[in-house]
């Protein structure tokens, strides 16, 4: 057991225990979401879901997932006229 992966990542404590991490890596092998969280505090499997589903609406659409984003919500895109045009569109 060499735990070269929780220390490439950079989760391994000096005693040899591994933090909670999660590590979202997209088809380019680009890491787009990284959470670390101490051993008290344990990770969020709905939240791990929609962070993946919205970096799999990006590779599918181009587009940019907002905030609270979840799926079949209004996304928008990567430019200046987007934001401004999702911003137009939602402003609460």
């Amino acid at each position: 057991l060499s735990k070269r992966i929780s220390t490439d990542y950079g989760v391994l404590l000096e005693d040899g225990v591994a933090l909670r991490g999660l590590f979202l890596i997209d088809k380019e092998g680009i890491l787009r979401h990284s959470v670390i969280n101490d051993l008290p505090i344990g990770r969020s499997v709905p939240e791990a879901v929609r962070v993946l589903t919205a970096l799999q609406h990006f590779e599918e659409h181009g587009d940019v997932c907002p905030a609270n984003w979840h799926e079949g919500d209004d996304a928008m895109k990567p430019s200046a006229e987007g934001v401004a045009d999702y911003l137009a569109k939602h402003d609460n």
